[in-house]
């Protein structure tokens, strides 16, 4: 068993000897704030990435799944963005998730990667028709004329996709929309203390492609952080 695994995750403090892998605290926190609705969206995190000018830029987007074993993040969005655009030049991205309720923040950096065509159209067969149809009819960060220029664009993609008379009509994942996995090279776990004196602690390890989603990895290693 790994070290921390039998303490307490939910603990004021980071156990003395830091645990061999953060991803598994890291899920529970997340796991955790999604069980007490500690905020509107508990799975809302930021997600920071930097353009072919070297400028960062921000969003909030929301975690669809947390899988710790083998430590990536799901989030899905449409592949034609600006933060897709931004991903295609440079991978890599860090994220935060804050939660004040639990005193609590996760901050994670990593290799962003497009989710396996099957992961995708899973997730988009789950959502329901008016988010389908939004993902067709959406050309996201693009510009547009005016609210009625995109309820008009709306209407014309429902027509194009045959679904304005048929409203039982299943409506096919689009190609350019679908998930983004983000592989965590390094995670700082920082706990809220009294008079600034915070739990703080880093680990990395590296990651080596495997195929077009998945890494290999090297063990995890942590380091106690000042605050």
């Amino acid at each position: 068993e790994n070290r921390g695994m039998s303490v307490d995750r939910h603990a004021e403090r980071l156990p003395e000897e830091l645990p061999d892998d953060p991803m598994h605290w890291a899920a529970s926190w997340f796991e955790r704030g999604i069980d007490e609705q500690v905020q509107r969206n508990p799975n809302s995190m930021t997600l920071v990435s930097v353009g072919a000018d070297q400028r960062p830029s921000a969003r909030v987007v929301l975690c669809k799944s947390f899988l710790p074993d083998p430590g990536y993040l799901v989030l899905y969005t449409n592949y034609r963005s600006r933060k897709c655009v931004e991903l295609d030049n440079n991978p890599h991205v860090s994220l935060v998730l804050h939660w004040d309720e639990l005193r609590r923040q996760i901050r994670i950096e990593g290799i962003a990667v497009k989710s396996p065509p099957a992961e995708s159209d899973a997730y988009f067969a789950s959502r329901d028709r008016g988010s389908q149809l939004g993902a067709w009819g959406s050309d996201q960060s693009r510009p547009i004329a005016s609210r009625d220029a995109l309820l008009r664009q709306l209407d014309k993609r429902a027509a194009e996709l045959g679904i304005s008379d048929d409203p039982d009509k299943p409506i096919p994942r689009p190609a350019h929309w679908g998930g983004i996995r983000v592989w965590a090279d390094a995670v700082e776990l920082w706990i809220e203390g009294a008079d600034r004196v915070h739990e703080r602690a880093r680990w990395t390890r590296e990651l080596t492609p495997e195929s077009d989603s998945t890494f290999a990895s090297t063990p995890w290693v942590g380091t106690r952080l000042q605050p």
